[in-house]
Order: structure tokens, then sequence, then C-alpha cells
């Protein structure tokens, strides 16, 4: 156990401060939310109608900016194949990474959600579920993420790979998270989205490592 706090600490420092860290993600968030009136108008109601499914999309978006380093650095410095050969599975170090990953970006950007949907409109009231929704997304976002950036190893471009392998599977968050906000807007019924988005996060939990150990192992053979 102590061998994986130690893990998670090292991961969680160099995604604070080496792959961009929270004020990146937040800043890049902010800049979406901010152009966002600026091209669709000041009208309020019509932001309010769109403000879930922006802040989610915004969300997803932000969430690409550091996924490169997630394997990359180590991969470079040979740390990677230290990692592979030590008695920690590598599914457990691709977890840990995914986890310090969310740590340091995904719950920064689950904070901010609420106040950049009030600020687009939204419900006070519904600050809650905007930030459990956010939260959900940004574990899954940071488990994919991870897939991708594993699959991208050592290639050319990798940002730009990692982008196109894994926004195709941020949809169905997006679509659940943002569902759900939207129908608790509309006084409807939004538990169905929620237990969804929750269902994709923990299935993203539970076979991204084996991907991203699989994905690890290819890159060093």
């Amino acid at each position: 156990m102590s061998r994986l706090l130690a893990l998670l600490r090292r991961e969680t420092a160099l995604a604070w401060g080496g792959g961009g860290g929270p004020l990146v993600a937040v800043g890049f968030y902010a800049g979406v939310v901010t152009m966002l009136p600026l091209a669709i108008g000041p009208d309020l109601e019509r932001l309010a109608g769109i403000a879930p499914a922006a802040a989610f999309v915004a969300l997803a978006l932000a969430s690409l900016l550091s996924l490169e380093r997630m394997f990359e650095r180590d991969y470079e410095d040979g740390a990677l194949d230290l990692l592979t050969l030590s008695p920690t599975p590598l599914e457990a170090v691709a977890a840990i990474k995914s986890i310090a990953q969310w740590i340091a970006a995904g719950a920064p950007l689950a904070i901010a959600a609420p106040i950049a949907a009030i600020a687009l409109g939204a419900s006070p009231q519904h600050a809650g579920l905007t930030f459990v929704t956010a939260a959900l997304g940004g574990l899954a976002f940071a488990f994919v993420g991870g897939t991708g950036a594993a699959l991208a190893l050592g290639a050319r471009r990798g940002a730009l790979l990692t982008a196109v392998i894994v926004l195709p599977l941020f949809a169905p968050p997006v679509i659940f998270g943002a569902g759900a906000l939207q129908a608790a807007a509309n006084g409807l019924a939004w538990t169905s989205g929620l237990l969804l988005l929750a269902g994709y996060t923990l299935a993203a939990a539970a076979l991204g490592p084996v991907a991203m150990a699989a994905a690890c192992r290819n890159a060093l053979s």
C-alpha cells in the first residue's frame, strides 16, 4: 500500500506541475465558456438552454490538454521500463496515473463546472448535480484519455493522435452528463442519465488500465 501511495504522490506531482496542471485546463475551460456568449449572443434564455451541453463539451475539450504527457514523459526518460519491471502490476500503475490525472485536472474542472454553467444562465439549484456529473465525467475522461495516450506512445504528433482516438469515446459521457443536466433543468427525471454516466465511468475504470498496460507493453517491445 505504501508503494502505491508513493506512486500516487509521484504521479500527482508530475501531472500537477509537468503536464500543464490545473491552471491550463481551467484557463482553457474559462476561455471556451467566455467565448460562447460572444458567438451566440447575450440572450440569457437562449444561453440557459444550451448551458448544460456547452459546459460539458468544454469540460471534455479541456480534459484533452494534458493527456499526451501521461505516459510520454516516462517513456522518453526510461521510467516506464522501470515501472514495467517493478513489483507493482502495470495495470495498477496505469490506474494510478489516471487517478492522478483526474486529481490534477478533472477535480479542478469539476469545481469550475457549476460556476461556468451558472455564468451561462443555468439555475444555481442544479450546481450540486453539475459538480457530480462533471466529477464522474472527468474520471471517465481520465481513464479513456489515458488509453488513448498509451496507444499513441512513440508516435509522431502524439497529441493529435490521442485526440483522434479519444474524442469518439468522450461522446457517451458528454451525452449522459449533459442529458442529466438538461433533464434536471426541464424538471424531468435525471437519474437515468446520471446512472448511465456512472456505469460508463466504472467500465472505463475497469477496462482502461488493462488496455493502457497492454499498449505500454506493446510500445516498449
